[in-house]
């Protein structure tokens, strides 16, 4: 089967105990046992990582991208200004959504630019858990071109 790397960027190990009505009410572990179960059913494994620090984002995405059939990311607030993140995400010609769980373009003025989108063929944004489903829907018909 071919991978699927989903990456979760800084805070995003404290899923369930953030603000539920921005984030949700599901743990990091919920969300990747929810689209790991999904990825099977569409002929992929995940590979999940979690990291708090840019750096180990962009190492993982280096040591792995090369076996990876796509990226899923929700950077986090790294988003908005990690030129590095997006540079690392270009260079691994893969293709990458990028997926945020509360919807950035009605929050703070700050939170609204991406630098990161331009490096993707779609940002899901406002979906709880279910952008990472359709994130996957659309890696997988990425695929089948």
């Amino acid at each position: 089967m071919e991978t699927i790397l989903l990456i979760h960027g800084p805070n995003l190990n404290n899923l369930g105990k953030r603000d539920p009505t921005q984030y949700g009410s599901k743990t990091l572990a919920d969300i990747e046992s929810l689209v790991s179960a999904e990825a099977q059913k569409m002929g992929f494994t995940l590979k999940p990582f979690q990291s708090n620090h840019e750096g180990a984002l962009i190492d993982f995405l280096q040591q792995e991208s090369g076996s990876a059939r796509g990226i899923i990311i929700n950077p986090g607030a790294l988003t908005h200004y990690s030129y590095a993140l997006h540079d690392a995400l270009v260079d691994t010609q893969r293709p990458v959504v990028e997926v945020h769980l509360s919807d950035i373009a009605s929050r703070e003025e700050w939170r609204r630019n991406s630098v990161i989108s331009p490096a993707c063929i779609a940002q899901i944004s406002g979906k709880k858990d279910a952008g990472y489903i359709e994130a996957l829907a659309l890696l997988s018909t990425h695929a089948k071109k």
